[in-house]
């Protein structure tokens, strides 16, 4: 019997992307949490003071009311986008040119940056010079989305509506169309109803899609902070100021690098925690079917 020779050079071929790795995550995480367990005053004084910072972090009422509203905006949010994605995968056409053109209109908000989508909305809004907020005076109603924290919420969680829910519908769309035709033939033979092919066929297939779809919103909407920052700069007071606006207060505005370092890597941890929750309920409700 021959003996296979290996060869363990090959895993000099990842080195780069270890590196890469090494200078683009794992540097800047060690750092953060350096600077989470000290007291700096200048680049050349500091002082160790342990776990101090993160019991103020887990202390501050602050980050309480931010973490709450964040959870409010995500579970929000995916409660509206991930049936609304659904909904337009399943209208949109699989065949002929209208199919390509519904593509292309659809993917169209996904390519607008981050900070235009905030000034298109902070526009939009506006009684004087925008369409939905003239349109919201027309009808009557008062609309002040710069004064009211309802209405800023109200159109923060809007502009997040139309700025994302593109994504779950592509998503949707490739897994309507992996779904082979001899499925949709033999519900035809059975004279099955259309919720029942949704219910029994295109759901199901849809399962490993939508858990893609909702960890990528999830995470996008929990870190997300450019948006309503152009749009409201987190008000009226502090109605939509979510955690990464909180964190860069408190590190850039503020320059507290010990507890905007604990801060972070709270943060990180509770996204973490929460997708791995979404992800193993989900997975076991599968295993239960």
């Amino acid at each position: 019997m021959q003996t296979k020779v290996e060869n363990n050079k090959a895993w000099f071929l990842v080195l780069p992307v270890f590196i890469i790795v090494a200078f683009s995550a794992i540097i800047p995480l060690m750092t953060v949490v350096n600077y989470s367990v000290q007291d700096i005053f200048d680049p050349y004084t500091r002082y160790f003071v342990g776990t101090e910072w993160f019991k103020q972090v887990m202390l501050d009422s602050r980050l309480h009311e931010a973490l709450l509203r964040q959870f409010l905006y995500s579970f929000t949010i995916l409660a509206i986008e991930v049936p609304l994605g659904i909904c337009v995968a399943l209208m949109m056409p699989t065949k002929g040119r209208g199919a390509s053109l519904a593509l292309i209109l659809v993917a169209i908000p996904l390519l607008i940056p981050w900070n235009v989508v905030g000034t298109i909305w902070q526009i939009f809004g506006r009684a004087d010079i925008g369409l939905f907020g003239a349109f919201m005076s027309y009808i009557g109603v008062d609309y002040n989305y710069a004064s009211d924290p309802t209405d800023a919420w109200l159109t923060v969680v809007l502009m997040d509506v139309w700025h994302w829910t593109p994504l779950i519908a592509l998503l949707c769309y490739s897994g309507l169309r992996a779904i082979p035709e001899v499925y949709y033939q033999a519900a035809r033979i059975d004279q099955a109803s259309r919720w029942a092919v949704f219910r029994y066929i295109q759901l199901p297939k849809l399962s490993n899609v939508l858990i893609i779809g909702v960890l990528l919103r999830f995470m996008d909407s929990f870190m997300i902070y450019t948006e309503p920052f152009v749009l409201t700069g987190g008000g009226p007071g502090s109605s939509t100021t979510f955690l990464s606006q909180s964190l860069v207060t408190q590190s850039i505005g503020q320059f507290d690098l010990g507890p905007a370092a604990a801060f972070s890597l709270v943060y990180f941890l509770i996204i973490l925690l929460v997708c791995w929750v979404f992800y193993t309920t989900i997975m076991n409700m599968q295993k239960d079917k």
